[in-house]
């Protein structure tokens, strides 16, 4: 998708995103991300009070998406 996506500089791929980073890999806003999660959407992951999404939800949002087209 976008870099957030990518191998960070010790080659790890990410597999959890923060809200912010996949608002942005999914070029949308936040309210609107949180909109999404709120409908259940898009899933979460929960550590602590840290909300994290993981890549794989937002590719499966992506794909359902455009199975919907």
């Amino acid at each position: 998708m976008d870099n957030q996506m990518t191998p960070t500089n010790d080659g790890v791929e990410p597999i959890l995103l923060t809200v912010p980073q996949a608002a942005r890999a999914l070029a949308i806003g936040r309210t609107t991300l949180y909109e999404l999660i709120g409908e259940r959407r898009i899933e979460t992951v929960h550590i602590g009070r840290c909300t994290r999404v993981p890549v794989e939800a937002v590719r499966a949002f992506v794909e359902a998406e455009r199975a919907r087209s």
